[in-house]
């Protein structure tokens, strides 16, 4: 069977395919702001006018034809509504066009499946962190749903890097870049720590930061942000494996492939005596591949209201594969 999935919750509009369960193209751009954060209508305008180009790059590289597709999936949320409604509009033509079947996957549970996928553990902790999400996540055996143990009382960890880089003037996205100079940082500033029980803040840390901005180095400022902000991630993380009783753990999302952030959650699963592996760099950031992976788990499904849901959660899908 082969699956086609659309990726467009925000500023990425991406195009994978799958056979049978196996990636055979992952074609994705990005929408990049001149200046600020992400415009929704703007990114939508993006998605539209590349949405033929993806997908005809998705198409060649997989060596096959829009006659072979069995099966269309998209990224029905949650997200920005105007970029969601780009990849609807793309999934229900080419869907109706050729008379298929479409699947509405959810955004959150698709970086999750393709980081099972990837890493090949059956039963982790997942923590889930990109510009919108943050979350925390295992699976429920018994009721069948993935349970978000703890999330962002506030902004994603994601949005608080670009926030704080658009204060000292970086390109969007700023995570690279941060991640880059926080390697200069010597000096560790004491930021706000703020973790309740599962849940961490982020917009503390943003308002302290951007009281001393002026007043200290930008790789110290950089160097500090990640080791804070990490350690909260981390600190919660290692406490729901704890309190499930999982022996592994699986960072997805767009801020998985910060190296920083992998080393902590390494050392921390080597003192746990956990398992513990680096997300693939292609995989960790939005991409039409994990919507199609999952698109393809969900093959049996039959789904209701397909439209967009731009408050979609991770913990609101009966998991019916597993």
């Amino acid at each position: 069977m082969y699956v086609l999935g659309i990726e467009s919750t925000a500023h990425t509009f991406g195009v994978g395919i799958v056979r049978d369960g196996e990636v055979l193209s992952n074609e994705k751009d990005v929408y990049k702001p001149e200046t600020g954060g992400i415009i929704p209508t703007e990114a939508a305008k993006h998605h539209y006018a590349l949405a033929a180009e993806i997908t005809e790059r998705a198409l060649k590289r997989a060596g096959i034809s829009l006659e072979n597709i069995d099966l269309f999936a998209y990224s029905q949320g949650p997200g920005l509504l105007p970029s969601l409604k780009a990849g609807w509009v793309a999934t229900r033509f080419l869907a109706e066009k050729f008379k298929k079947k479409i699947v509405g996957v959810n955004h959150c549970i698709a970086h999750i499946e393709i980081a099972r996928m990837v890493t090949g553990f059956e039963d982790p902790v997942m923590l889930y962190v990109s510009g919108g999400n943050t979350q925390i996540v295992t699976y429920d055996k018994e009721n069948r749903k993935y349970v978000v143990f703890g999330e962002t009382q506030d902004i994603g960890v994601g949005n608080l890097l670009d926030k704080v880089g658009r204060k000292i003037n970086l390109p969007f996205p700023a995570g690279p870049k941060i991640e880059e100079l926080a390697k200069r940082g010597k000096k560790y500033l004491r930021l706000p720590y703020s973790i309740k029980g599962m849940d961490v803040s982020f917009s503390g840390m943003e308002t302290f930061l951007s009281r001393i901005i002026a007043e200290e180095k930008i790789e110290d400022l950089c160097f500090s942000l990640q080791e804070t902000a990490f350690s909260m991630l981390i600190e919660a993380s290692e406490r729901a494996m704890a309190y499930c009783k999982k022996d592994s753990l699986v960072i997805a999302g767009g801020v998985a492939a910060n190296a920083r952030l992998n080393e902590m959650g390494s050392i921390m699963c080597k003192e746990r005596g956990a398992k513990f592996k680096f997300m693939k760099r292609e995989y960790a950031g939005d991409n039409g591949a994990m919507i199609a992976y999952t698109g393809y788990l969900m093959k049996n499904y039959e789904q209701g209201d397909l439209r967009p849901k731009p408050s979609f959660r991770t913990d609101s899908v009966e998991i019916l594969y597993r």
